[in-house]
């Protein structure tokens, strides 16, 4: 019986986990593909996600985003009222957390966005107000957008790196996100013994970040 159960856990600690950052997948995967439904959008990452496991077995992928905003606003140029609850955007996300839902292995760890919202005048606007090319009153309902700031993404990430390491429950994990906000729970999942993978879908990363991973492989299609 204690033979079986060594077995078991020695054949369960060859799992891989496959860590999602969401607002980086979408826009990488946009850039990439193009736009797409949401259906095709979850069918995607989840072919691309498990691309990673290999000859291990799947632990489980975790694909962590926010949650869209559900209030009302006007627009500062035009002061027409907005329901970003029924925005194309919302709907996309809404609807994609729906099919992620579905999908076996799968664990949705969604954030908010900030309480305090402003808009703020898109950059490339603002180079061109600067360069004196427009002025303000040229600026368009589509020329400004919600600065909204996800939260608690980022410690959902750590948390999970953390103890997926310290329970010994994988031994890989593979982060698809293209930031180095992950390298401190990076550096205690590889303390104990962990292999770390990323995975920035082709995008080029900052060199220092070698430093904190065991490896770099991308499952995508190089665009």
């Amino acid at each position: 019986m204690n033979q079986g159960l060594t077995f078991f856990k020695e054949v369960y600690m060859q799992g891989v986990a496959i860590l999602v950052d969401g607002g980086f997948f979408l826009k990488r995967y946009q850039s990439i593909y193009g736009k797409q439904t949401a259906q095709k959008v979850a069918e995607d990452l989840y072919e691309l996600a498990t691309g990673h496991a290999e000859k291990e077995s799947l632990y489980r992928i975790f694909y962590y985003d926010a949650r869209p905003i559900e209030k009302k606003f006007h627009n500062p140029v035009t002061g027409n009222a907005i329901d970003l609850g029924r925005s194309n955007e919302a709907l996309f996300r809404k609807t994609l957390f729906e099919e992620l839902k579905k999908k076996r292995k799968l664990a949705l760890r969604l954030g908010y966005m900030s309480g305090v919202q402003q808009w703020i005048i898109k950059p490339a606007k603002v180079k061109e107000l600067l360069n004196g090319q427009i002025d303000l009153k040229d600026l368009t309902e589509q020329d400004v957008k919600l600065d909204a700031k996800q939260k608690g993404v980022d410690i959902k990430i750590g948390l999970d790196i953390s103890t997926l390491a310290l329970k010994k429950q994988v031994s890989r994990i593979v982060l698809i996100s293209g930031d180095g906000d992950f390298v401190p729970a990076a550096k205690l999942a590889r303390r104990e013994g962990i292999d770390v993978i990323l995975d920035p879908m082709w995008n080029k990363i900052d060199d220092d970040l070698f430093e904190h991973i065991d490896g770099l492989k991308s499952t995508c299609k190089r665009p």
